[in-house]
C-alpha cells in the first residue's frame, strides 16, 4: 500500500483518530444532545481548546451537528448526524472486542502502555 487512501480500514481509523474523538462520539450517543460545558465536564482532562478543535473537526467531517440556541448567553448543543450514527456499530464492535480480549490486550500492552495517554 503506497498511501493511506489505498487502505479503506486505515482511512476510517485515520478519519476518527485522535485521543478524544471516539470518547466524544460515545458521549453524544449516550446523551443524544449535549452542551459544550457538559461534554467538557464528562471528559475531565480535555482542555477547552482541544475539545473545541475536535468538535470543529467532527462537525467539518459531517459526523456531528452544532446547534446554536439563540438565548442570552447563547448555548451550543452538539448531536450526532445520521452519518455519525452510522459509525457507532463499528465503535461498539471495537468496544466488545476489547471486553472479550481484555486479558490479552492488557498483557500485550503492559510493557509499553501508558495509562495517562488515554485519560
Amino acid at each position: 500500500m503506497k498511501n493511506l487512501i489505498d487502505c479503506p480500514a486505515e482511512r476510517a481509523v485515520y478519519f476518527l483518530g485522535g485521543k478524544w474523538k471516539i470518547r466524544i462520539l460515545f458521549s453524544l450517543l449516550q446523551s443524544k444532545k449535549i452542551r459544550f460545558g457538559e461534554l467538557k465536564k464528562g471528559l475531565k482532562t480535555i482542555t477547552q481548546q482541544m475539545l473545541s478543535k475536535q468538535l470543529k473537526e467532527l462537525e467539518g467531517d459531517g459526523i456531528i451537528n452544532r446547534n446554536v440556541i439563540r438565548i442570552m448567553p447563547p448555548n451550543v448543543e452538539y448531536s450526532l448526524t445520521e452519518f455519525g450514527f452510522s459509525v457507532m456499530p463499528i465503535l461498539r464492535s471495537f468496544s466488545e472486542w476489547n471486553k472479550r480480549n481484555t486479558r490479552t490486550i492488557s498483557v500485550k500492552l503492559n510493557k509499553n502502555f501508558e495509562e495517562n495517554r488515554i485519560r
